[in-house]
């Protein structure tokens, strides 16, 4: 199977970056997570946005103009020049108690030996919990599914409650399915 521009997407905590990473390592292809474009670097991180022009000059600059790629994470609402380059989305879903389990276990993996903002960490969990109400304002399960009605691209949605290599079979099963033309 030849190795495409893939998008994967979901809610925090779903596993986009988990997936992107062991699609793009069988296909000895690059892995970009749009967080490393959205934010500034910074210490904490996550705290000054990058303007959207410069994420896609980036973003453009780094892999997009590649012939093969992954990239997880949101892109939509500032991400089109990107996702026109996309061949396929992958949509991963996942409840939320199972979501919050694992932005937990990522955070306290992730900042080892490091102080941790308990606030602001605290508030990332409140925005992460209301994904799934449609009446939120912020990233949502409506806005994406929303979004995804509007694609012109082949969308493959799963629930991410599945073993990473069972995604990553699913996933790598359903493009070769594409490039055959079935």
């Amino acid at each position: 199977m030849q190795p495409c521009r893939l998008y994967i997407l979901g809610a925090s905590g779903s596993g986009t970056t988990t997936l992107g990473r062991a699609i793009a390592d069988v296909w000895s292809v690059p892995h970009a997570d749009s967080d490393d474009y959205f934010w500034m670097p910074t210490n904490p991180p996550y705290t000054q946005q990058r303007p959207a022009v410069r994420r896609v000059k980036l973003m453009l600059e780094v892999f997009a103009q590649r012939p093969a790629w992954v990239l997880s994470g949101g892109i939509n609402g500032w991400g089109e020049k990107i996702l026109q380059r996309c061949d396929a989305v992958v949509f991963l879903s996942l409840d939320a108690p199972q979501r919050l389990q694992r932005i937990k276990r990522r955070e306290a993996v992730r900042r080892v030996g490091e102080e941790v903002d308990t606030e602001a960490f605290g508030e990332f969990l409140a925005w992460a919990s209301h994904y799934d109400d449609p009446e939120f304002q912020g990233r949502s399960r409506a806005r994406h599914e929303a979004w995804l009605n509007t694609l012109e691209l082949p969308v493959l949605r799963l629930d991410s409650s599945r073993s990473v290599q069972e995604l990553r079979d699913a996933v790598l099963s359903w493009e070769s399915d594409l490039q055959r033309g079935e």
